[in-house]
């Protein structure tokens, strides 16, 4: 039976593995639609398509997942922007619609957006057909690939600031504003001074400070070299530089002293003007009252070579004919009890007579060379007791006295100006040297240098005559109680004592000093060298004739150092004093001690208080031209005994 031949079935059609669904589903994709159009102008209703993202990937991802092609809180932009940039269907169809031209013409062997061959047709008899491994693995530039300008992510609005987003904040008035602010300027102004500031300054300092010496033509300029900043700054009362061997000192009763207060004048190019140092000042003045023939400047005192020097000059200046220098510690430096030393060269020749080189001590109310703060102060020393040592002339008229009385007597009327009521208060003197000249014999013209040390005291004994009963000379041979005693201004206790020749202009130093306890039953001893000199006890200036006891000096005490010339201290040989001119005395250092059990470095020891009253009379006190204490405008104390209060 012959069979009936029967058209054989077509073949299944082929299955594909590239992008979209299977040939011949009922679904159709657009984005499968090959696109023909040049350009497209609108965006897609949904993502497009991608083979690396499709439906049924590993990654499971839909459409949902693709972000959205512009940011919700930005402008959206108008067609114009938007056609600039084609998406990924424009671009397609415009490489078919060019003939291939896209990734073929750039090089590329085929276009990785569309399949380079045939599609598949039903009734294709071409087996099933698979992606090459490039088209497989590539990287196809869509749109959700980020790739193009118009791909988009959240966090774009971080980094691609929009200008048509919110208007900012210009407000540069912030902290980080004004850090930037501070930073820009401080970067100008140091590349300003550093390029333009620091280079004129240079250039002109250069024209002004001179090449050669400092003080080559200038003869009122002392070199002292070059200073160190903060050179002169004290921590302590005792220098460092002092030795632990001179830190203590046995007293003239066997008890051991300790030191309080040294200055050993190490330190080279220090100043001494107003507020340069802690303890010292070099006063700028015309000493009147001794009526000095030269005029004290700060710029005659320095230190150089581990001393302290005061200069001499023959330097016309302020109407005068010499310029020298005086050191004072008032008001900054003071003492109570004990023994100031200083280690002292003299000055010029032992044998010319005319300089007057001093180191003494003065209670802190009065201020050496101010006329007005010393009137009726200097130099009292009374008990608490009122007399007629209080009253103007001592109440006598044979012209024994002509001072003004004594300002602050122990009797001051209630409500009165005093620092301490209740107390007499004063400005005493007690002088560790003056050296002049004298001769050596009367029968030999050869002159000696000597030295007086002595206490200056008022009221006043009768004819100027103290008890001598209490008086201790211990070596006759070099010391003598000096024959002056006094004038209408003054009684002078002093003894002279002859001293080497040696000891003057720098050669030899010589310690100069005194010990002293102060009150009614007080007494001082003086020393040169190591060796006592003379004693004044208290009882020596005991009540005599109408007036009462003195004591020994019971103010705070500054110290002054000072290199004078006055014809009323001494004979002036002037064609002597030419041969030694610029003449200096100098210090090697000065040092207080005092008993352990009585320590009083202050000016304001209790109930005898100085620096309060020092500052409500300030004008008396910063002005050496008043003479009086009415010119400096305060009124004179008034007192029961004279006044009747």
């Amino acid at each position: 039976m012959s069979k009936r031949l029967r058209k054989p079935p077509p073949p299944p059609p082929p299955r594909r593995l590239s992008p979209g669904t299977e040939t011949g589903s009922d679904q159709s994709d657009p984005f499968l639609t090959p696109n023909t159009s040049s350009h497209s102008l609108i965006y897609p209703p949904q993502p497009p398509y991608s083979p690396a993202f499709r439906q049924g990937s590993l990654h499971g991802s839909d459409s949902s997942e693709c972000l959205p092609l512009s940011n919700p809180s930005r402008h959206e932009r108008d067609e114009s922007q938007s056609s600039k940039y084609p998406t990924t269907r424009s671009r397609r169809a415009s490489q078919s619609s060019e003939g291939g031209l896209g990734w073929e013409a750039s090089g590329y062997p085929f276009s990785p957006t569309r399949d380079n061959r045939s599609h598949s047709r039903t009734d294709d008899d071409e087996p099933i057909t698979t992606q090459t491994v490039v088209e497989k693995y590539a990287i196809v530039p869509f749109e959700n690939l980020l790739v193009f300008p118009e791909d988009v992510e959240k966090d774009d609005y971080l980094h691609n600031p929009d200008p048509n987003d919110a208007d900012r904040d210009c407000d540069v008035c912030t902290r980080r504003g004004a850090v930037n602010l501070v930073a820009l300027t401080v970067v100008v102004v140091g590349v300003v001074t550093l390029f333009v500031v620091y280079p004129v300054l240079t250039f002109i300092e250069k024209l002004i400070e001179p090449s050669g010496p400092v003080c080559a033509d200038d003869p009122m300029c002392l070199d002292v070299g070059p200073i160190p900043h903060l050179q002169n700054i004290r921590y302590s009362l005792i220098d460092p530089d002092t030795p632990e061997s001179a830190k203590s000192k046995i007293s003239i009763d066997g008890k051991k002293w300790q030191l309080v207060f040294s200055d050993e004048f190490n330190k080279d190019g220090r100043t001494f003007y107003e507020g340069d140092d802690p303890f010292f000042q070099a006063v700028d003045l015309w000493y009147g009252v001794t009526k000095d023939l030269e005029w004290y400047d700060p710029d005659a005192v320095t230190t150089k070579n581990g001393k302290l020097e005061i200069r001499f000059d023959a330097f016309p200046n302020h109407e005068l004919n010499y310029r020298s220098g005086m050191v004072q510690s008032w008001n900054q430096l003071c003492f109570t009890g004990g023994r100031l030393e200083a280690s002292i060269s003299l000055p010029g020749r032992g044998d010319t007579s005319g300089f007057w080189p001093g180191f003494w001590a003065m209670g802190n109310l009065g201020r050496p060379g101010y006329a007005a703060t010393t009137e009726g102060m200097w130099p009292y020393s009374y008990d608490n007791v009122c007399d007629a040592g209080i009253t103007p002339n001592q109440s006598s008229t044979d012209g024994i006295s002509f001072l003004p009385g004594m300002r602050l007597p122990a009797c001051t009327c209630k409500g009165e100006d005093h620092p301490s009521p209740g107390k007499s208060r004063s400005a005493p003197e007690i002088d560790v040297i003056e050296a002049s000249v004298h001769a050596l014999d009367p029968k030999v013209p050869s002159d000696v240098g000597d030295v007086s040390q002595s206490m200056q005291v008022a009221p006043f004994d009768v004819w100027y005559m103290p008890n001598f009963d209490f008086y201790e000379l211990y070596d006759p041979r070099i010391t003598a109680i000096n024959d002056y005693r006094g004038g209408p201004y003054q009684q002078a206790i002093s003894g002279i004592t002859t001293v080497n020749n040696h000891w003057y202009d720098g050669r030899f130093y010589q310690v100069y000093a005194f010990e002293y306890k102060p009150g009614p039953k007080g007494e001082i001893t003086w020393f040169v060298g190591k060796d006592k000199t003379w004693k004044l006890d208290a009882r020596a200036l005991g009540p005599n004739g109408n007036i009462g006891q003195r004591v020994i000096a019971a103010e705070p005490m500054a110290l002054v150092m000072n290199f004078g010339m006055s014809k009323t201290f001494a004979f002036l040989n002037v064609s002597g004093l030419t041969t030694v001119m610029p003449a200096t005395m100098r210090f090697d250092y000065v040092r207080i001690y005092q008993d352990p059990d009585a320590v009083s470095v202050t000016c304001d020891p209790p109930g005898t208080e100085t620096t309060e009253y020092i500052q409500k009379h300030r004008k008396a006190y910063d002005n050496a031209n008043l003479t009086t204490w009415k010119d400096a405008g305060y009124a004179w104390p008034k007192n029961s005994f004279m006044h009747g209060c």
